[in-house]
C-alpha cells in the first residue's frame, strides 16, 4: 500500500514542504510496510478547471500541463491514503491547491476512484492561529466531495489535522506543537489505512 503527499506551496522546499516531509517521515519510520511518495507543486504548470468535460469517460486533461504527470501516480489502485499540506493565504488554501483539488474531479467522474482512500490535510499560516483550521477544513470539503475517509491527527488532541506556524521565530523546524500535529496526521493517516487497505 501507498501513502501519496501533495506539497501545494509555489515555494520549492519552504515551510509546507518541510511540514509534509515530518508527516511522511512519521509514516515510514513507523510502518515500513507502508509506501510513500510526495509530489511537490511547487514549479509546476498547473491550471485550473475549465470545466470542459473532456475527463469525464476517461482519466487524461485535455489541457496540457503538468497535471497530466501526475495522474498516473495517483491512479495507482495501491494507493490508500492522501495527505495535501498547503500555506494558508488569506484564510484558506493556495490557489495551486484549489486548482490540484479541481482538476483530480476526473477520479470522481470515472468511477469514485478516491472512494475509501483516506485523507489527512496539514496547513501552515504565518501566525499561531492564521486560518489553518479553515484551511484544513476546505480542503477536507474537496475529500468528502469524492468520498474519501477523513481523519485528524489523533490523539491526545484529535484535532482537524496539522496546523503549523511558519512564522516561528526560530523558523518552522522549531515549532515542536505544530510538527506534533503534523506527525500524529501521518501515523493516524497510516493506522486508518492499513486497517482499510490492509
Amino acid at each position: 500500500m501507498k501513502i501519496i503527499g501533495v506539497s501545494c506551496s509555489p515555494r520549492k522546499g519552504k515551510t509546507t514542504r518541510v511540514s509534509l516531509d515530518n508527516c511522511i517521515r512519521a509514516i515510514t519510520e513507523n510502518f515500513p510496510e507502508i509506501q510513500t511518495e510526495i509530489i511537490d507543486l511547487a514549479g509546476m504548470d498547473l491550471k485550473g478547471c475549465v470545466a470542459c468535460g473532456g475527463c469525464a469517460k476517461i482519466l487524461e486533461c485535455r489541457q496540457k500541463d503538468d497535471f497530466n504527470g501526475i495522474i498516473p501516480i495517483l491512479e495507482d489502485p495501491g494507493v490508500g491514503g492522501l495527505i495535501v499540506a498547503t500555506p494558508v493565504y488569506l484564510g484558506t488554501m493556495s490557489s495551486q491547491c484549489k486548482a490540484f483539488l479541481d482538476r483530480t474531479v476526473m477520479f470522481r467522474r470515472n468511477g469514485f476512484l478516491f472512494r475509501d482512500m483516506v485523507g489527512g490535510v496539514l496547513a501552515v499560516g504565518g501566525f499561531r492561529n492564521g486560518g489553518q483550521e479553515a484551511a484544513v477544513l476546505h480542503v477536507q470539503s474537496a475529500m468528502l466531495v469524492h468520498d474519501m475517509i477523513l481523519v485528524g491527527d489523533g490523539k491526545p488532541g484529535s484535532h482537524f489535522g496539522g496546523t503549523l506556524w511558519s512564522g516561528h521565530p526560530e523558523g518552522v523546524e522549531n515549532d515542536g506543537p505544530g510538527l506534533n500535529t503534523a506527525r500524529n496526521l501521518g501515523q493516524r493517516v497510516a493506522q486508518v489505512a492499513l486497517k482499510i487497505h490492509g
